[in-house]
């Protein structure tokens, strides 16, 4: 058998479970850490429940993913997740879905070790939405499950600190109600609404036109002028003004 017919066949085979993202639908990608538990519990010395190193290791990440070479729009991270939200006319690989999938958790396990001196390992799912609503749904969903992820860990481990068992510290906190939960932080000096933004919330990150001062050397004069640069935002709105920010993101996307 020749090279060239070898070439063929071994393609055909190789490509025969090619997908590809149909066009005109909205893409968000989600990653997640894998064995996160195990890394943080037993390999890395961390903060309980929030580590400010591991906190700025996702920043860190997540900056690079949305500057790595794909059409992304808008970036969210909470704990171990990152979300991110490709423009609805990518056409990175063809949308081809093993090849979004496998570079994202490449660049992100790259990026997020090479922050913590440490291997750690991202996997990552294509989700595919119809339309913008559903975009805006999808990161309301995540935020939502920021904030009782949020919660219960911080329960989990004021229960542990005082030296409950993790079992029993689990079971307890499965009987609580979202007030509850609140109560007993409070009996123990602790406000959850007072707590910072980003261990409740997570953060955002999209591109955003500011303001540089540069300098023209043929007028020798100072000149203002606007560039596209990436901004984190710590305070995200909760409800339906997050809503409105994540609508407005995609409105200015699509004149773009």
């Amino acid at each position: 058998m020749d090279f060239d017919t070898l070439d063929k066949q071994m393609r055909s085979f190789e490509q025969s479970l090619d997908r590809t993202m149909i066009e005109g639908i909205y893409i968000v990608a989600r990653l997640d850490g894998h064995g996160f538990t195990r890394l943080t519990k037993k390999l890395l010395n961390l903060e309980k429940p929030f580590d400010l190193r591991f906190r700025d290791a996702m920043f860190a990440t997540l900056k690079h993913l949305m500057d790595c070479g794909f059409r992304i729009i808008y970036g969210y991270t909470q704990s171990d997740e990152i979300s991110l939200l490709f423009h609805i006319d990518d056409s990175t690989f063809g949308r081809k879905e093993r090849k979004l999938i496998s570079l994202l958790a490449a660049e992100a396990s790259v990026a997020f070790s090479t922050q913590m001196g440490h291997p750690a390992v991202f996997d990552c799912r294509l989700v595919p939405l119809p339309n913008a609503d559903y975009v805006v749904d999808y990161f309301r969903w995540r935020q939502e499950d920021s904030h009782r992820n949020s919660l219960n860990a911080h329960c989990y481990w004021l229960l542990r600190k005082e030296g409950v068992s993790a079992a029993e510290a689990q079971k307890q906190i499965a009987g609580l109600s979202i007030g509850d939960k609140n109560e007993l932080l409070f009996s123990h000096g602790i406000n959850y609404n007072n707590l910072p933004l980003w261990q409740r919330r997570g953060v955002g990150m999209y591109f955003k036109e500011v303001e540089k001062i540069g300098f023209n050397p043929q007028t020798k004069e100072e000149v203002t002028c606007l560039r596209r640069t990436l901004y984190l935002e710590e305070e995200l709105p909760i409800g339906e003004a997050y809503a409105d920010f994540i609508r407005e993101i995609l409105e200015k996307n699509q004149q773009s």
